[in-house]
């Protein structure tokens, strides 16, 4: 592809790398389009939705003119997969930070499982994790949270179009989960665990989809690398 191409606008679907920033990621593709394509330094890029380090999968970066595009794309519902852990949890709700409460799950079967699902499904309130990029008083949560502070944050509406369990191996459930924009699933997997009586955090998390991008297209970083070595 010409520097002319990527300047006009392009859409690259990245699969982000675990524990790499979603900054880290765009910082990267700057980094080699800058010095294995010849684009300027100064060309516009940027993504379409963070993904937590911890979590892999999609990531659309946008280049030149097609940065434009960005908040239409953030706006799109999108799909995840991922393991719930069941019977503790942790001040992040997921691997970010040790178990700090364990809760008793032998009153846990798949019915309840089951059941517990359709509390999820449709409009619901959420609350961010403490251990978040959302602004509060001009600082991020996860500043407060690392400071040992005490935030009161407020719930917000999300939507969960679809809530699917795809295995359920306790103290693990898989799950798919399609969801609208600002939904936390770190958030979901700790009021999934208080709904059921017991606790959960989130272990694994991989974005398949935003809108009609799937990951199955995307390429890795390294191979992205490659494939301009190429050319």
């Amino acid at each position: 592809m010409t520097p002319e191409e990527y300047l006009d606008g392009q859409i690259l679907l990245i699969d982000k790398p675990l524990k790499w920033s979603s900054f880290q990621a765009v910082n990267k593709l700057k980094y080699l389009l800058i010095n294995k394509v010849g684009l300027p330094k100064k060309f516009k890029i940027g993504h379409a939705g963070t993904l937590d380090p911890l979590a892999t999968g999609l990531l659309l970066i946008c280049t030149g003119k097609f940065t434009k595009r960005i908040t239409e794309l953030q706006g799109q519902a999108k799909e995840y997969t991922g393991t719930f852990y069941i019977g503790a949890t942790t001040p992040s709700y997921d691997l970010e930070t040790e178990i700090d409460a364990t809760f008793p799950t032998s009153h846990i079967d798949e019915a309840l499982i089951r059941e517990t699902v359709k509390r999820f499904l449709g409009e619901i309130d959420q609350k961010p994790p403490i251990f978040s990029a959302i602004k509060k008083d001009g600082v991020r949560l996860y500043e407060h949270a690392r400071a040992g502070e005490t935030i009161e944050i407020a719930s917000r509406k999300t939507t969960i179009h679809e809530f699917e369990i795809t295995r359920i191996a306790l103290p693990e459930i898989d799950f798919r989960v399609v969801c609208s924009k600002g939904t936390y699933i770190r958030s979901l997997a700790f009021d999934f665990g208080k709904a059921m009586n017991s606790g959960s955090h989130l272990t694994v998390l991989r974005r398949t989809k935003i809108g009609d991008y799937d990951v199955k297209d995307a390429i890795d970083v390294t191979l992205f690398e490659e494939s301009l070595k190429l050319q």
